[in-house]
């Protein structure tokens, strides 16, 4: 089992969500969050200028503290973790700045408290 967490944009959600549906993934948590990459949570497009990660890394660009996301918590089967990160990245991915980052972790163990089932039964 793994458990897949996708930082993605809050607009994103409704096509996440039917993508994810298309795919049976039956259970995922949603949390709004506020969080910023290694842009600082500028997003220079709004503020019309052009931004390079050297300016970025040596602290000379300072913008907004936190950006609105949705994180996802999906635990999966070693088999579907492919397929569906594959699907978050081709509905997430709009080539600007800000399109989120999937982390894949490893997970011991799922139980399913109203019947004690464990390991992949309890997904």
């Amino acid at each position: 089992m793994k458990e897949i967490i996708a930082f993605i944009r809050s607009s994103k959600m409704n096509a996440t969500k039917k993508i994810l549906d298309e795919l049976n993934v039956s259970s995922v948590t949603a949390i709004p969050v506020l969080g910023r990459g290694n842009q600082r949570g500028l997003n220079p497009v709004l503020a019309g200028i052009d931004i390079s990660k050297d300016a970025i890394v040596k602290g000379n660009i300072t913008g907004m503290k936190f950006v609105p996301k949705r994180m996802l918590v999906i635990v999966a089967k070693d088999e579907e973790v492919n397929l569906i990160v594959d699907a978050l990245v081709k509905v997430n991915k709009t080539g600007f700045i800000g399109d989120g980052k999937i982390f894949v972790c490893p997970t011991d163990n799922a139980m399913r408290i109203r019947t004690k089932e464990s390991g992949d039964t309890a997904l």
